[in-house]
C-alpha cells in the first residue's frame, strides 16, 4: 500500500505538516498531484456535491480549477485528534469576467494508517471582492514561508 507521510495519530507538529502538505499542493493547481494524498475510495462532501473516489477528485480537481483562475490557498490547522484534522482556510480567485472571490471554508479530513484521506467534508462560502482588496500576491505554487498566515491577516 502506498503511504503518504506523515501519518496518524497525529501530533500538533505532524498535524499543522500535514496541513501545509496539502495547502502546498492544491496551490500547484495539479490535479493528478492533489488526487495522490487520497485513498482510492476516498469520500467527499464538497459543498453539495458528493464525489467518490480518486479519479472522481482529480476530474472534480480539473473543473475546479479550470473556472477558479489564478488560484491561491492559505490552510490552518484548527484541531486534530487521532486520524482525524479540522482545518479552516481561504483562497482567492477570479472567474473568467474578472470578478474575484475570496471563498472562506472549513474542511474535517480522516486518514487510513498509510496516511492517504479517506474522507472530506468542506463547507464553503464565497464572497465577491474587489481586486483592490486581494491580500494574496506570491507568484503561482506554494505560498512563500514569510507569507502571512490567515491569523495573521485577520481571516
Amino acid at each position: 500500500m502506498e503511504s503518504r507521510p506523515p501519518l496518524p495519530p497525529f501530533t500538533r507538529e505532524t498535524a499543522a505538516q500535514k496541513v501545509r502538505l496539502a495547502e502546498d499542493a492544491w496551490n500547484s493547481r495539479d490535479p493528478a498531484r492533489v488526487a495522490l494524498a487520497y485513498s482510492t475510495d476516498t469520500r467527499w462532501r464538497n459543498r453539495a456535491e458528493f464525489v467518490t473516489g480518486r479519479d472522481a477528485v482529480q476530474a472534480f480537481l480539473a473543473r475546479k480549477w479550470a473556472r477558479e483562475l489564478d488560484y491561491r490557498l492559505i490552510k490552518e490547522l484548527w484541531a486534530f485528534d487521532g486520524a482525524r484534522i479540522a482545518v479552516r482556510f481561504a483562497y482567492e480567485w477570479h472567474d473568467d469576467s474578472g470578478q474575484w472571490y475570496r471563498s472562506y471554508g472549513n474542511e474535517n479530513w480522516e486518514f487510513n494508517d498509510a496516511g492517504l484521506m479517506t474522507h472530506r467534508h468542506a463547507s464553503i462560502n464565497d464572497l465577491p471582492i474587489n481586486e483592490s482588496e486581494r491580500q494574496y500576491f506570491w507568484a503561482p505554487g506554494r505560498r512563500p514561508d514569510q507569507h502571512a498566515s490567515l491569523s495573521e491577516l485577520g481571516l
